[in-house]
Parts: C-alpha cells; sequence; structure tokens
C-alpha cells in the first residue's frame, strides 16, 4: 500500500454517495480518496488549500528577490515617489 499524506480516507465510492458527510466527518483535516485502495486526491479544507497557494506564492516571491539580491541599488527619495 502507498503511503497516505492524511490520517483519514475514503473511497471513491463512498465520496460520491455523500460528499458534505466526508467533509463534515474530516472535521477541517485532509482526506485521501481512493480508488482500488490507492491514493487518487486529496480532499483539503479551504483554509488549508488557501494557506498552501499562500506558501507557494511566497516561495517564488523569495526565488525572485534571492535572484536580484546582486543588482545594483538606486537612491529614491521618498518625496519622489
Amino acid at each position: 500500500m502507498e503511503h497516505l499524506l492524511a490520517s483519514a480516507s475514503v473511497s471513491i465510492s463512498e465520496l460520491k454517495k455523500n460528499p458534505s458527510a466526508v467533509i463534515e466527518a474530516a472535521m477541517g483535516q485532509p482526506v485521501a480518496v481512493l480508488n482500488h485502495n490507492k491514493p487518487a486526491a486529496y480532499l483539503v479544507p479551504v483554509a488549508s488549500f488557501e494557506a498552501m497557494m499562500e506558501h507557494i506564492d511566497d516561495q517564488a516571491l523569495a526565488e525572485i528577490v534571492k535572484s536580484r539580491q546582486d543588482e545594483a541599488s538606486v537612491a529614491v527619495r521618498l518625496d519622489d515617489l
């Protein structure tokens, strides 16, 4: 069996029967969705998904900053802004 990155799991057929019940029973935790006893997807709460997307955006910005850290800077007065 493959390693699951969630403490709860549900079959696709069980998820189809009552998705709201699965979400409620998960109590805000991720759920592995299984197809033939193998992970096919993860069902994550909105807050978790938004946090993951924010983290990905932050990582991309950090890479931009890192790539530009050796560029020459330009002095600007606040009044000029």
